[in-house]
């Protein structure tokens, strides 16, 4: 069962602590008390984990300041939207994140010069975008593959991020101390912009690393879902994060690992957008460039990569994390993939129409119902 509290009730208010003196009745419960503060409210849940067949939902409700009381059965307590849950909206660096908001996370999917991050940030600021990607820590299929930067790049990348009004930049971490280093950097830097911590598809169910990240509460989570797993096990495994604190995570789609996905590096899974969407509370990101893994062009001139961006933005993706780089065929790390930096204003203008239209469409089949 889920208890939420009415919006002014606080851990130190007499009917959150007369709640807790009721609860004590049913000893054989696990209590977690969850703070979310949102940005249209601040949410204070009590979760009962357990048996909790005895608990009447009909009395809690009749206490005060008891806004209603939620028996749940899906696995993903905290994540899951349990059919009247609203969004775990969340706000970072004045940037809202939720199940309406749109972002462009662009950028390298290794950060490889200094030059190349100057130009991309250049960029990304002269077209209007301040969200980018950009991988210090990369793992790799080959132990012989350039491997990322790590800690020894962050100062100047962030220094480099405040200079071109980057506001964050999503990074992906592999081991609990790499948290740590980024912090330090920032500290150092003067904490000229945020990072949203990734979790990749590689550590999809490293769950000591999801606890970490989720017990942080410095910065948010893209999970990214793992390549080989099912939907509910990548749901569960951003139950992880959640269980321990964090609950601003942002559920990112790129594609699933099978030959059925040929030539593509993998099938495009963008479909689940709207599943996520409705068993969770959480906003949903697309990666259009590990899927198709290729920069190639189909007989109507319009590449891959910004056809199945279209596919995840049409359905209703809240975000989307795509490569760019100045000098694809130079590039360290998916050079294949990655988009021209020359073309950012024709994929964001390409983008940006497939949104309104989204929008226009959705507008339209709620008006006929």
């Amino acid at each position: 069962m889920i208890i939420i509290m009415e919006p002014h009730i606080t851990k130190d208010s007499p009917e959150f602590q007369s709640l807790m003196k009721y609860l004590e009745r049913f000893p054989h419960l696990k209590i977690k008390v969850m703070e979310h503060k949102g940005v249209t409210r601040n949410l204070l849940e009590i979760h009962l984990i357990g048996e909790d067949y005895m608990v009447s939902s009909e009395e809690i409700e009749s206490l005060q300041g008891v806004e209603k009381a939620i028996r749940v059965t899906a696995k993903y307590r905290l994540i899951g939207k349990h059919g009247i849950l609203g969004d775990l909206d969340f706000e970072y660096k004045g940037i809202q994140f939720n199940q309406d908001s749109f972002h462009i996370f662009a950028g390298l999917c290794a950060v490889d010069t200094y030059e190349n991050v100057e130009k991309t940030f250049k960029a990304l600021r002269d077209n209007n975008v301040c969200c980018a990607r950009m991988g210090a820590y990369k793992p790799r299929t080959s132990p012989y593959d350039f491997q990322g930067h790590r800690k020894q790049c962050l100062p100047w990348l962030f220094e480099l991020a405040g200079k071109y009004e980057i506001k964050i930049i999503v990074m992906e971490v592999l081991a609990p101390h790499h948290i740590d280093e980024i912090r330090e950097a920032l500290e150092l830097t003067g904490n000229p912009c945020g990072v949203i911590l990734q979790t990749g598809t590689r550590n999809a169910q490293n769950f000591e690393l999801l606890k970490a990240v989720g017990k942080q509460q410095d910065f948010p989570i893209l999970y990214k879902r793992g390549y080989g797993l099912a939907l509910e096990e990548s749901l569960n495994a951003a139950e992880y994060i959640a269980s321990e604190g964090n609950t601003k995570i942002i559920f990112c789609l790129r594609g699933v690992r099978t030959h059925l996905g040929d030539p593509h590096r993998s099938l495009t899974d963008f479909a689940h957008v709207p599943v996520i969407k409705r068993l969770t509370r959480l906003p949903v990101c697309v990666d259009p460039s590990h899927p198709i893994g290729t920069r190639m062009k189909s007989s109507d001139g319009i590449r891959d990569i910004y056809h199945v961006t279209a596919q995840g933005v049409i359905a209703g993706a809240n975000a989307v994390l795509v490569e760019f780089h100045p000098e694809p065929e130079k590039a360290l790390c998916d050079g294949p993939q990655a988009i021209p930096l020359t073309e950012l204003p024709l994929y964001l203008d390409y983008v940006y129409k497939v949104r309104e239209t989204y929008l226009e469409l959705k507008k339209m089949v709620n008006q006929n119902k």
